[in-house]
C-alpha cells in the first residue's frame, strides 16, 4: 500500500521534495493557502487549499503516514512568524494527535538562526540556543512544542538555503561587492536540492522503523568564511571586487555548523561545498560567459 506524505507549506523546498517521493512511489499531498503554482507543476503532487492555523481548515485534510512542515511566514514580523510557526505547528499537531491514524512522524523544518553564536564557534544539535530576534525565538518554541509533544517528530534546522532562484549572493558578486577578509564572519550553507534530499533521507529511516533523534543540523560540510565563498564566486564570474560589504554584516551571526549526525544516519550530500553547488546555480542559471570556440 503506497504511503502518503503530507507536506504542509509545500513551496520550493517542498515541491523538490515531494517530486522525489513521487519517484520513489510515494502518495505526495501538498498543502497551500494559494495552489496555483502547485497546479502548474508537473509533479504528481495533489495540491489542497488549506489555513494551516484554522482547525476547521485542517480537518479536512487527509490522513498521511509522515507529515513535513515547511511553512514559510508571509511577511518578516512578528505577527506572522508567530503564525507560521508555533501556532500553525501546534494546531497541526493538535489536529494529527486527534485522529484514529496517527502519523508515523513529523518533521519540522526549522533554521539555525535558533542560535545565537557569533565568534565563529562549532556548533552542533547539542549547543545552546539563545536567539535574541523575535524570528528565532518563535522558531524555537515551534520546535519545542514538536519535541515535547505526544506524536513522534524530528525538528532539521537548515542552514543558508541557496539554490536555483536563490541567487542574491552571487548577484552581489556580479556588481563587484565583496565581504571583508577580516574578521573572518563564517557562513553556513545547503543547497535546496540536499534540503529536499535531507528530508526524504529521513522520511524513508522513519518509514523502515528506525530510530531518528529529535533534532538534526542540515548544512553542507563545509562553513567557510564569506569572503572566501564570495572570492571563489567572483573568479567564476570573472569579476574584480570594487567595494566591500560592511554594515549589514557585522550584525550576522558568525558561527560553524557541524553535520555529523547527519552523516552518521547515512545521508550523502551531492552538493558538499559550496564549490559543487554554486557550480551548479552557476551553470543552470545563465550567470557564466559561454566559453569561446
Amino acid at each position: 500500500m503506497k504511503k502518503t506524505t503530507l507536506i504542509l507549506g509545500c513551496g520550493d523546498i517542498g515541491t523538490t521534495l515531494g517530486r522525489r517521493l513521487r519517484q520513489a512511489g510515494q502518495r505526495v499531498v501538498g498543502v497551500r493557502r494559494n495552489t496555483a503554482a502547485l497546479a502548474g507543476e508537473d509533479s504528481g503532487i495533489e495540491a489542497i487549499s488549506a489555513d494551516l492555523t484554522d482547525a476547521a481548515s485542517l480537518a479536512e485534510l487527509p490522513d498521511a503516514d509522515v507529515l513535513v512542515y515547511v511553512a514559510t511566514a508571509d511577511h518578516f514580523d512578528e505577527e506572522a512568524y508567530r503564525a507560521a510557526y508555533p501556532d500553525g505547528l501546534k494546531a497541526v499537531l493538535a489536529e494529527y494527535a486527534a485522529r484514529d491514524k496517527a502519523p508515523r512522524h513529523v518533521f519540522f523544518v526549522s533554521s539555525t538562526s535558533v542560535y545565537a553564536q557569533q565568534d565563529g564557534e562549532r556548533v552542533d544539535e547539542t549547543s545552546p540556543t539563545a536567539p535574541s530576534g523575535f524570528s528565532g525565538q518563535l522558531m524555537r518554541e515551534a520546535e519545542q512544542a514538536l519535541i515535547e509533544h505526544e506524536l513522534p517528530g524530528s525538528v532539521v534546522r537548515f542552514a543558508g538555503i541557496y539554490g536555483p532562484g536563490r541567487d542574491r549572493l552571487i548577484r552581489q558578486v556580479s556588481e563587484g561587492r565583496i565581504a571583508p577578509a577580516s574578521p573572518a564572519m563564517y557562513t553556513n550553507r545547503i543547497h535546496r536540492d540536499d534540503c529536499a534530499g535531507v528530508l526524504a533521507h529521513l522520511i524513508d529511516l522513519a518509514l523502515a522503523g528506525e530510530s531518528l533523534h529529535e533534532l538534526y543540523l542540515g548544512s553542507d560540510c563545509e562553513p567557510a568564511p564569506l569572503h572566501e565563498v564570495m572570492a571563489w564566486l567572483a573568479r567564476q564570474l570573472k569579476v574584480e571586487a570594487t567595494e566591500t560589504i560592511q554594515s549589514p554584516l557585522r550584525r550576522r551571526a558568525s558561527k560553524r555548523c557541524d553535520n555529523t549526525r547527519l552523516l552518521e544516519s547515512g545521508y550523502v550530500f551531492r552538493y558538499p561545498s559550496y564549490r559543487e553547488g554554486y557550480a551548479q546555480v552557476l551553470k543552470e542559471g545563465g550567470f557564466l560567459a559561454p566559453e569561446k570556440v
